[in-house]
């Protein structure tokens, strides 16, 4: 007997053009796709680039990171879940000294404790999938 799956998106634009869902449940476990600053449409919180699209100011590394967190929360919840719920987390950052500054105060807010109960790996890289993206945010979830 074959497994229910059951997929949760946002319905943004970048999904139907790249060909991905925010989150895949599969027996009990979700799997998030990387969660970025987005409200809709909206990136929240974009960082400053200068012509070439290279980021001038990592100053919003927080406000992107409690974004990605809520977005989280949100698809989550589809799932009948909480934060509480995650177990395993990837944050990808541009700059890693800006985001290690932030993820400390950052994420002991999101999961609403001092001791955050997850597995957590941070990696730098050059560049998300927008120039103004600073943080995106992967998770996988026990149910």
């Amino acid at each position: 007997m074959a497994e229910k799956v059951q997929v949760e998106s946002f319905g943004v634009d970048w999904e139907k053009n790249y060909g991905y869902v925010q989150a895949v449940r599969s027996g009990d476990t979700v799997h998030l796709s990387g969660q970025v600053a987005h409200d809709g449409p909206n990136l929240v919180a974009p960082a400053p680039v200068d012509d070439s699209g290279k980021v001038t100011d990592f100053g919003n590394t927080a406000a992107q990171m409690r974004q990605c967190y809520k977005n989280a929360a949100t698809l989550l919840a589809r799932f009948g879940a909480t934060l509480d719920d995650v177990v395993d987390e990837v944050l990808y950052v541009v700059d890693a000294d800006a985001a290690d500054a932030a993820a400390g105060e950052v994420r002991k807010e999101a999961y609403g404790r001092p001791d955050p109960q997850v597995a957590s790996t941070m990696i730098g890289t050059p560049r998300l999938a927008f120039p103004e993206l600073l943080v995106e945010i992967k998770l996988v979830a026990r149910l």
